[in-house]
């Protein structure tokens, strides 16, 4: 199964984005809908987090997260939703079972699922890896919307309804962050003694990771050996150990930021 995701400077833009791909026949629990704000009725649910559980990485909810589901006005849209407070991000709605997934709240989300089956599937997909990236368009004001297709025909149906709606890519997002961080990450660098057009993959490569839920508030040697595969292919071991410890600054930055 595969995953596409759009971001969208509206919400408007994005709801729009949510009817035409149900119009186009993707069942509404392959959807999810992520966007800042609360529930009109005021339910809502923080989600903690540890050293080791940065931003929008916390433990399973259970009953509190699971009495928000479906109070959200994301319910609007036909998809249940749960309104949560994420340190380093602010208040999210996230719709649909697959936006509560991604935010870490699968403990809730049991009973939403329409059988254990379709929840294992889900989970199996959910892109973890670009969860930094739906972080940063929620900062921003933005909204995300993620569609689960199992086909080529689907996937390039889903892109083209996002597309029409007004859908910047993840991969555009992708570059766009990066590119608001890499100035000063090259500084950085330099000041380190480092040869920034040289390691720029390596460097990116380990702050990319450091932002992975997997590695995330963990210390490079402790995950050194899984790391080494993806260092090895990006160059640079120093250069992708360096970008980590500095990815790992940037998330504890965004936690200790105050939101409102």
């Amino acid at each position: 199964m595969d995953t596409v995701a759009g971001v969208f400077n509206s919400r408007a833009d994005a709801e729009r984005a949510i009817q035409g791909l149900r119009s186009a026949g993707i069942a509404q629990d392959r959807i999810a809908f992520l966007t800042p704000g609360t529930t009109t009725t005021g339910v809502e649910a923080a989600v903690p987090t540890t050293d080791t559980e940065q931003p929008g990485m916390g433990a399973a909810m259970g009953g509190t997260v699971g009495g928000a589901i479906g109070a959200a006005s994301g319910a609007t849209l036909g998809v249940a939703a749960a309104s949560l407070l994420v340190p380093g991000v602010g208040p999210v709605i996230a719709g649909g079972i697959i936006g509560a997934a991604l935010l870490g709240v699968g403990g809730a989300v049991t009973g939403a699922a329409a059988g254990a089956a379709l929840e294992e599937e889900l989970a199996n997909g959910i892109p973890h890896d670009e969860l930094y990236l739906y972080e940063d368009a929620l900062r921003k004001g933005r909204s995300v919307v993620i569609a689960f297709v199992e086909d080529e025909n689907s996937q390039e149906l889903a892109h083209n309804v996002m597309a029409q709606a007004g859908a910047e890519s993840i991969d555009a997002a992708r570059e766009d962050w990066w590119m608001g961080l890499r100035d000063v990450e090259e500084e950085s660098y330099r000041a380190q003694g480092g040869d920034f057009a040289r390691d720029e993959l390596a460097y990116r490569g380990g702050f990319e990771a450091a932002l992975h839920p997997k590695w995330r508030g963990k210390a490079y040697e402790k995950c050194k050996v899984e790391l080494l595969v993806y260092a090895q292919e990006a160059g640079s071991e120093e250069a992708y150990r360096q970008g980590f410890k500095r990815g790992q600054e940037y998330l504890n930055s965004l936690k200790a930021t105050p939101k409102s």
